[in-house]
């Protein structure tokens, strides 16, 4: 197990990118999710549910601009398409793993994970992405509370990765069996302490750890709309602030049960007009300022209406 801190102790937490450098260059992932779990009693790891989500999935999301995402493992639905991979033979380890894997990567860059993190995000992977590429180490990993390294959390150069599993494997006549460490000693690597993100599942203990700290105020809003965006095959970052706002002000304004109903009608909308994030941000909008219209009303702090020339009508007894 990797020692859990949650978030405000921890001095590591993901990172964005740096401003002033470029968005990290094209990149490969591979994702090692074959284990046999034995501290989980031999459950199905990778399908272990954290926030609603597969772990599996979860780790899918941190690296979903990937260009090939390579997953060991046998193949299995998943929220979004993958290449799969199989170590020779089965159950061989890390180091076979991902030998297997890298057969199929072609960037320059690969980011290896395994399929256990539920708290791995897109950012972190950027922050290791970067870091890479901006100096001439051969990976950039994360390491844990306790300072150890966890060589599944990191970004390579695909090349040294080649080069050195092709040396083990002439030493010792294959790959399978060997641990990881043979590997990452022989190259020169970078860290970055992240407490958070290098939190692995490897006992039941870990997973109700996991399942209580996406429960905690600060978290649960923005797991449940990942959550649902990937039950519903929604790939669209929307302004969740904009329909807090909106289903305040139609419960507030018009009547409890507005909200629920108002949200769904903005996103019935949105999707007649195209569906991508300015659509739901102008359906919003308009439903926004019509709740807000409709609250003035009843407060009775709307302006009087005046035709459409703007003069006051004239309300003399014999005026017309």
């Amino acid at each position: 197990m990797t020692e859990f801190e949650p978030p405000a102790a921890a001095h590591g937490t993901p990172r964005a990118a740096v401003p002033g450098i470029p968005p990290a260059a094209a990149y490969d992932a591979v994702v090692l999710a074959g284990g046999a779990a034995r501290r989980l009693g031999g459950a199905d790891k990778p399908a272990v549910r954290v926030g609603g989500r597969p772990l599996l999935d979860r780790v899918l999301a941190a690296c979903a601009d990937a260009r090939t995402t390579v997953v060991v493992a046998g193949p299995r639905p998943t929220a979004r398409p993958v290449t799969w991979a199989r170590e020779d033979p089965p159950g061989g380890g890390p180091v076979a793993a991902l030998d297997a894997g890298l057969r199929h990567v072609t960037a320059e860059y690969v980011v290896l994970l395994s399929a256990d993190l539920p708290f791995l995000d897109g950012r972190t992977v950027g922050a290791l992405l970067d870091a890479l590429r901006r100096g001439a180490a051969d990976g950039v990993l994360l390491t844990d509370a306790g300072g150890r390294d966890q060589p599944l959390v990191a970004a390579y150069r695909t090349l040294p990765l080649r080069r050195e599993l092709a040396a083990l494997s002439a030493r010792h006549g294959g790959t399978a069996g060997l641990p990881l460490r043979r590997l990452t000693g022989a190259l020169d690597l970078l860290r970055i302490s992240d407490p958070v993100a290098s939190f692995d599942c490897d006992t039941w203990d870990d997973i109700a750890t996991a399942r209580a700290r996406i429960r905690e105020h600060g978290h649960v809003l923005d797991e449940w709309i990942s959550a649902v965006k990937d039950e519903l095959g929604i790939d669209l970052d929307v302004d969740t602030g904009v329909l807090l706002d909106l289903a305040r002000d139609a419960a507030h304004g018009v009547a409890r049960p507005a909200a629920p109903l108002t949200t769904f009608l903005v996103g019935f909308a949105a999707a007649r007009a195209g569906g991508d994030a300015d659509a739901v941000a102008e359906a919003a909008r308009k439903a926004v300022a019509l709740a807000r219209r409709w609250a003035e009303e009843d407060t009775g702090e709307a302006a009087p209406d005046t035709p459409s020339g703007g003069a006051e009508p004239d309300t003399r007894p014999d005026a017309g």
